[in-house]
């Protein structure tokens, strides 16, 4: 007993890892658990909900709580730097090639063509996506050879947030800033897998409730529905009225047959700024959802360990809020 509670302690432990502090994303690679053997991406590149800081702890989690593979990629500026508003940059793409699924919470990227082959070559093969936020409008490009992803692209209806995503940008449903989101189970779906050990109430964020299109398009299925909160206090009651009847959808699943003809499990949600994180429902949804992707739905634990490793005390959302001066490895 003794030797098993060692191994366990050495195992989480074991700190993330990259390759060098001059390289321009993070590697963390995972040890022993359920995720072995398959690889993450998780693509950064908003300027507002502090993906920056989200993600690397998400990859940690998934990494050293769960045993997949993680690499963190970032918008990075002239410098070095990463620069959320720099939005013509984000190195490491070629990551995606090998990749068993990625995690995007992009905003308005306005990608050159040789990256944003390196996404769509990954989107357009079958291969599983999570998107978070702002990913639902995760593209807004000058060039051509791209622009049926465009978020207001005419060609492909609603790009790549409607067409791949399920959902596009409308508006701020909830009073941005001022009514928070308390995430209520669909009953519909109450035995879904991405759901264990998650109840009413688990998931709150002080980030707003984003309307959608109703009904969500294709197969699409409502895991989780948005409360919209009068307050940005998880405790604080849920606003009277129209915002919340019927509650607006806030995560769900669906799939995506791509140009190689073969259905990607897609998982959305429109939570997921980095202060949203703090919640233990929301990293517990969004673990969960990462085994469904991947056909590990059956490993899936009663109430799997998302549990923060290290420090985390993420930056409020807002424009311009970045912590400014920091690379890659800052975030190690």
């Amino acid at each position: 007993m003794h030797r098993r509670l060692l191994a366990i302690s050495i195992f989480l432990a074991v700190p993330a890892v990259h390759d060098g502090d001059d390289q321009p994303w993070l590697v963390f690679k995972g040890g022993e658990g359920p995720g072995k053997g398959k690889h993450i991406v998780l693509v950064a590149g908003d300027d507002e909900y502090r993906s920056e800081e989200a993600l690397p702890q998400l990859a940690k989690i998934l990494s050293q709580r769960h045993g997949f593979d993680c690499t963190v990629l970032f918008p990075i500026d002239p410098s070095g730097e990463i620069k959320p508003d720099h939005q013509t940059n984000i190195p490491g793409l070629e990551n995606l090639a090998k990749a068993d699924l990625m995690i995007m919470a992009l905003r308005f990227r306005n990608l050159p063509d040789e990256q944003m082959k390196r996404l769509i070559d990954y989107i357009e093969s079958g291969r599983p996506i999570i998107g978070l936020r702002t990913s639902t409008h995760a593209f807004n490009l000058t060039g051509k050879a791209y622009q049926k992803y465009h978020w207001q692209s005419k060609e492909w209806r609603g790009g790549f947030g409607l067409q791949v995503l399920g959902a596009t940008w409308v508006s701020h449903w909830g009073d941005h800033g001022k009514e928070s989101t308390r995430g209520i189970l669909n009953k519909d779906a109450a035995n879904h897998p991405i759901l264990k050990g998650i109840k009413d109430g688990d998931i709150w964020g002080p980030t707003d409730v984003y309307e959608v299109h109703r009904p969500l398009p294709g197969d699409s299925h409502a895991l989780v529905l948005g409360q919209v909160v009068a307050g940005m206090k998880r405790d604080d009651p849920a606003v009277e009225g129209k915002k919340n009847e019927p509650l607006m959808p806030l995560a769900w699943t669906r799939t995506y047959r791509g140009a190689a003809g073969k259905a990607a499990r897609v998982f959305a949600t429109t939570m997921g700024a980095a202060t949203d994180f703090e919640s233990e429902g929301l990293r517990r949804l969004i673990v969960n959802a990462a085994y469904w992707s991947v056909d590990l739905e059956q490993r899936i634990a009663e109430k799997s360990n998302v549990d923060v490793i290290g420090e985390y005390r993420p930056t409020p959302f807002g424009f311009g809020t970045y912590v400014k001066g920091r690379k890659p490895a800052d975030y190690q």
